[in-house]
């Protein structure tokens, strides 16, 4: 219950966090054109304009998105259990069938035997 409601708070903080972000503008540039002309003092944002503002909720929503990521990471890890994959034991392995010690006298085969090597071959030759 608690972890779709934090997947859900960090899904919309993250949204949020695109947006704060490309609501932003480069230096040099003036949002407050956008909201009633750039040399005006009764902006949308105030006189100082959106830098303060969108600043601070670029800020916000950072420190939101970095808390609920590790929250996340929290309690996906089983809530701090520890677990890890060297504490995991498999279970024994039991061998029905007994392997064979020997082969059976029947089965196995001789050794081929080798003869003399043959000649090698003369190299082929070459027009002059």
């Amino acid at each position: 219950m608690f972890f779709a409601l934090l997947v859900t708070v960090h899904v919309t903080v993250s949204l949020a966090l695109i947006l704060v972000v490309l609501l932003q503008v480069g230096k040099g540039q003036s949002i407050g054109a956008a909201f009633g002309g750039a040399s005006s003092s009764q902006t949308f944002f105030g006189s100082r304009g959106p830098a303060t503002f969108l600043s601070r909720l670029t800020a916000v929503s950072a420190a939101l998105f970095m808390l609920t990521s590790l929250g996340l990471a929290y309690m996906s890890s089983g809530g701090g259990q520890g677990s890890s994959i060297t504490d995991r034991t498999l279970p024994p392995v039991t061998d029905t069938v007994p392997a064979p010690t020997t082969p059976p006298a029947s089965e196995t085969t001789p050794a081929p035997t080798q003869e003399a090597p043959a000649p090698p071959a003369e190299p082929p030759k070459q027009a002059q």
